[in-house]
């Protein structure tokens, strides 16, 4: 290129270039290069090619139709929002909800929806998968469960729950395990080794959460029974993780130790209890930085949200129990948290994990039923699968039945015999059980299918059937169910009351039970971690004034949610502090003038009765004196004389009856005629003063008056006081 834009070579090495010229030699040298690399063929799309430029051009360069891009989430929001039209519908017909429950609602339009797929060839899709239900769907569910789980039954039942979660898996486990081994060697003739059956077992033996909820809120059963049976629930996931986990490693290895058995026992208590940790360090975290949020409002619920979810993939990461993880966060941070954020904060979160689990729980079901209708990795065996049903249902009411004697030795309430059977009936089976047995490699377990297809059989049975006529049973078993109306403040008193007393009696016995830890765990709390995790808390603050003022708060919100309507129960009691809520300044009302201030100031104590004084409490020395004694009356009687005229003196001959007489004249009482009984009468003389400065000329004393009867004058003025107050009680009701 010999010359550019005029300008010989020779001239461009010898000359210095003007700065504008530079500039255009740059940005010619930069375009030439953008359209070089833009011609090169890139290797991994096809879109940028070396016959690109003879590609035909387009009609609209800017629309286009690319679905396969948005394929996937664009099937999932077809789903929710068919899932979220089939609920609202569902609860337009009183009836149908009444019969069936929700779930099974679900399952059936997965059901249509799955077979629909299978009649058109279409794919399924991928919301199944277990990475996706064990990391998007299952979470949600849990974090509402555990935040807003009643802390109080659970404690005070934790050792019924641990023992129907760990003991009763154990025996579900091993006893379906065990005899389906037995069948399938002996009478079914199905190729299947001990560790398989036992890997089985420990997948279809536990107790589903999400199944648990969805049916047991529909029901209203008491807070025991459901406290029990969702408790067993989320506690049975450590025991559940621990034998998957186990028989599919020994399974695959094939030969099985007894230091393996020894490893595998400790392997539960570090999954449990190190779920427990890494949830409580993420809730500590969660409630340590809200308390720095007061001037960034919004982030409240993100980071209330991010640490649970933080905790469960913490848990998952070491294969911890991730369900005892989310529980543990929730539980520990909320006192805190809802102390330090805004009303509007609380408001977020609660309606936030209601809309969020209400949708993963509806997916949940509804992929079941696709995953059915869709038929793929289904294989049918009549004698395995009705085998299971019976195993699972015998060994669950077995496990209650025999474990519950052992329990009510232990217990203060007995479970009866009726709630043994809601107990063992309510076992319901899940997605959490389809996800387990998803997770098999087929591999190492040729029989996956055959697994999935009875671990189906088992959901639908228990969901369906179980599930339908838990609520009929329920009612003819006559099973209190749960009370609708909320304790009083009254109640609570009380209930804290008798917590103090029972605190005491174990002091006294010398017995450190329940309430002798819940005392030291809560001074513990008021000492150390309110003042750590609280914003603004001192410890001088009045429980019974602040429960009063979170009490009032509550009922407002719920008013005001109701639309002023009477107060209703809500899902799940909350409490809110009072001390983070911004309160608005009223609007400043019109002036009173001080001229009509004064009018009204003046009517009001002309009109208004005066406020009687208290009395002194009770001691003998203020005691009334008898009012028929004779000292007394006559006291009484001169104390109203003296009031009427001070100028009163009585005189020698004044007729006083008894002891009163001689100790007022200093002798016995003089009388010119005879006084009758019912009368009493003074005769009284009255002396005016006179004033040294005036003329010391003497003056006539005045007359005595006639003896007046003191009685009629004083019923006189006892008249005259009831006729003033029935005036002006006259003139109120005419106000």
């Amino acid at each position: 290129m010999k010359k550019l834009h005029g300008l010989d070579s020779t001239d461009v090495s010898s000359d210095p270039l003007m700065p504008s010229q530079a500039l255009l030699l740059v940005s010619v040298l930069l375009a030439a290069s953008a359209l070089r690399t833009a011609a090169a063929p890139h290797p991994e799309t096809n879109r940028n090619s070396s016959n690109e430029t003879h590609k035909a051009k387009k009609a609209f360069p800017v629309l286009d139709l690319d679905f396969q891009r948005v394929r996937t989430p664009f099937k999932i929001s077809l789903l929710v929002m068919f899932g979220s039209a089939m609920k609202m519908g569902f609860h337009f017909f009183p009836g149908l909800s009444s019969v069936v429950p929700e779930s099974c609602l679900h399952i059936c339009a997965g059901l249509g929806l799955g077979g629909f797929m299978r009649l058109f060839g279409k794919d399924v899709p991928p919301v199944m998968n277990p990475d996706v239900f064990f990391l998007f769907l299952l979470p949600p569910i849990i974090l509402d469960a555990g935040y807003f789980l009643p802390v109080r039954p659970f404690v005070q039942n934790l050792g019924t729950i641990l023992t129907f979660a760990v003991v009763g898996t154990l025996w579900n486990a091993f006893f379906v395990g065990g005899l389906l081994y037995a069948v399938c060697k002996f009478g079914a003739g199905l190729p299947l080794q001990l560790l398989p059956c036992l890997l089985f077992g420990s997948i279809v033996s536990a107790v589903d959460p999400v199944a648990v909820l969805a049916v047991f809120e529909e029901i209203h059963i008491n807070e025991l029974l459901h406290i029990l049976v969702f408790g067993e629930s989320l506690l049975n996931d450590a025991v559940t993780m621990v034998l998957y986990h186990l028989f599919e490693e020994f399974a695959g290895a094939g030969t099985v130790t007894a230091l393996d058995g020894f490893l595998g026992v400790i392997s539960f208590f570090v999954v449990a209890l190190g779920g427990l940790f890494v949830g409580a360090v993420y809730g500590i975290l969660a409630a340590l930085i809200t308390r720095f949020t007061a001037h960034m409002r919004v982030v409240e619920p993100l980071f209330v949200f991010a640490a649970s979810y933080g905790a469960y993939l913490t848990a998952e990461i070491f294969h911890l129990s991730g369900i005892m993880a989310l529980i543990s966060c929730a539980v520990v941070m909320k006192p805190y948290v809802e102390a330090n954020i805004s009303q509007k904060s609380h408001t977020t979160i609660k309606y936030f994990l209601k809309m969020w689990s209400g949708v993963s729980e509806t997916l949940i079901f509804m992929f079941l039923g696709v995953a059915t209708g869709a038929g793929k990795n289904l294989s049918w065996n009549t004698a395995f699968i009705m085998t299971t049903l019976v195993l699972c249902l015998i060994a669950r009411f077995m496990g209650v039945f025999g474990l519950t004697p052992l329990i009510n030795r232990f217990r203060i309430v007995k479970l009866t015999n009726k709630d043994q059977l809601i107990i063992a009936y309510g076992g319901l089976r899940g997605a959490i059980a389809f996800s387990l047995g998803f997770l098999l490699d087929g591999d190492h377990f040729p029989n996956k299918d055959l697994f999935l297809t009875a671990i189906l059989a088992v959901i639908f049975f228990t969901v369906f059937l179980q599930g339908t006529t838990i609520k009929p049973l329920v009612e003819f078993l006559a099973v209190r169910k749960k009370q609708e109306t909320k304790r009083t403040i009254n109640e609570e008193i009380h209930q804290e009351y008798v917590d103090y007393l029972l605190t005491g009696v174990e002091d006294i016995c010398g017995r450190h039970g329940d309430h002798y830890w819940m005392e030291k765990l809560s001074r513990f709390n008021e000492r150390y971690l309110k003042r750590f995790l609280i914003a603004g808390y001192s410890g001088e603050e009045n429980q019974l004034l602040t429960f009063i003022q979170k009490r009032e708060m509550k009922q407002a919100i719920e008013r005001v949610e109701n639309g002023g309507r009477s107060r209703l129960p809500s899902a799940a009691p909350s409490t809110v502090s009072t001390r983070n809520i911004q309160p608005q300044v009223p609007a400043e009302e019109p002036g009173v003038s001080t001229e009509n201030r004064d009018k009204v100031e003046a009517m009001l104590v002309s009109n208004l009765r005066k406020i009687r004084q208290r009395r002194q409490s009770y001691s003998r020395h203020t005691l009334p004196d008898d009012p028929f004694d004779e000292d007394v009356r006559d006291a009484w009687l001169s104390k109203r004389v003296r009031w009427k005229d001070p100028t009163v003196s009585f005189s020698a001959d004044t007729p006083f009856s008894g002891r009163a007489a001689a100790r007022a004249s200093g002798s016995q009482a003089q009388s010119t005629a005879p006084i009758p009984d019912n009368q009493v009468t003074v005769q009284v003389q009255v002396h005016r003063s006179i004033n040294p400065r005036q003329s010391p000329d003497p003056v006539e004393p005045p007359q005595s008056p006639d003896p007046v009867t003191l009685l009629n004058e004083l019923k006189k003025e006892e008249e005259d006081e009831y006729e003033y107050a029935f005036d002006y009680d006259d003139d109120d009701d005419d106000d």
